[in-house]
């Protein structure tokens, strides 16, 4: 919450008493947010006594208690831990969201952690109130600064020279065709670089807009090359089986030496779950990339056996025509789907 005042003599009282009031009501929208939080973390704290009691007037002893619980859990809660819970709560409406980023941003001293919130906390926010029917050509930087007015105001809209590089990295998000060619050009990475040398320059309206344009944009690019990465693997599988496959060697994308076709639907479905909420190279979603590149190998392998002919090996082996597609030694021995469960 914000820093104590100072009430000025003079006619200021009844302006000090409407900010207490604005923080008041700020801190009563994202306090069940933060008490969900904590009971889905694990955190252990206790509930803020002066929030439990249901009141529209702050005393300012009240108020100091309740900007103290708010920093201690700020302290708590990891980016990470807030961006995966706002991401599938249904708490999550427009004024808690907006309460949330505006809470950070009246800090008088942030952190790098208070950064990354609300760096996170602005792309949500902004995906929460832009028009689905806008392009991507038409998120230009003052369409972004319109949307994000009720929290930043207005502002100039001449990127310095230290802002440049973003659009830069917008286009080659924009023009990757893989997940695998997103996480290999490591734009992620020279986002994040970009930001942590910003400093305090980052909160300026300004870059936090332009960041909030690259952040959504690339979240945007992210969700496109997911669903084109899992649709592909799953039209690859039924490929697959259409030539008489009926499982193949997957360690090189961290599964077993024979996994079952169904098997593989049933990851690629789930996956489509898991990585609704998450836009970062983390380990799952280097196995999507790796389990791709098993598929692409396997479907190669396969076409070009086809072309020599009709595939001679019996169905119950027709594992080993994919072992041999260059990802594994080939020579484990195959379970078969029999062997399979669910469970595993």
């Amino acid at each position: 919450m914000t820093a104590n005042r100072e009430t000025p003599d003079g006619g200021s009282h009844e302006a000090a008493s409407f900010d207490m009031e604005a923080e008041w009501r700020i801190a009563r929208l994202i306090y069940p947010l933060y008490c969900a939080v904590a009971r889905e973390c694990v955190i252990d704290v206790l509930p803020c006594q002066d929030l439990e009691k249901e009141t529209n007037h702050p005393t300012p002893e009240s108020l100091d208690s309740v900007r103290d619980w708010f920093l201690k859990m700020d302290d708590c809660i990891q980016v990470h831990q807030l961006r995966h819970f706002l991401q599938t709560t249904a708490l999550s409406n427009g004024d808690a969201l907006q309460a949330l980023v505006l809470h950070h941003l009246q800090k008088q001293e942030r952190n790098e952690s208070d950064r990354n919130k609300i760096d996170f906390l602005m792309v949500q926010f902004f995906s929460l109130c832009i028009p689905s029917r806008l392009t991507d050509p038409e998120l230009d930087l003052p369409c972004v600064a319109g949307i994000l007015e009720p929290l930043l105001g207005q502002f100039d809209l001449v990127i310095p020279e230290w802002l440049e590089p973003l659009d830069e990295l917008t286009l080659k998000s924009e023009s990757c065709r893989t997940l695998k060619e997103l996480f290999t050009s490591r734009i992620i990475e020279q986002g994040r670089k970009l930001k942590d040398s910003c400093g305090e320059n980052y909160f300026s309206p300004l870059a936090m807009a332009a960041f909030t344009r690259f952040g959504f944009l690339l979240r945007r690019s992210f969700f496109r090359l997911m669903h084109q990465d899992l649709n592909a693997i799953l039209d690859g599988l039924r490929e697959l089986e259409a030539r008489g496959i009926e499982g193949l060697d997957c360690r090189r994308a961290q599964f077993s030496a024979y996994e079952p076709m169904l098997r593989l639907r049933m990851i690629c479905q789930s996956w489509k779950v898991m990585f609704h909420a998450e836009y970062s190279a983390g380990q799952p979603l280097c196995l999507l990339v790796d389990l791709r590149t098993v598929v692409d190998a396997a479907l190669a392998k396969t076409a070009s056996k086809a072309k020599l002919g009709p595939l001679s090996a019996p169905a119950e082996n027709s594992f080993a025509t994919a072992a041999g597609a260059g990802l594994g030694s080939g020579n484990a021995t195959p379970l078969g789907p029999k062997g399979f469960k669910p469970s595993d």
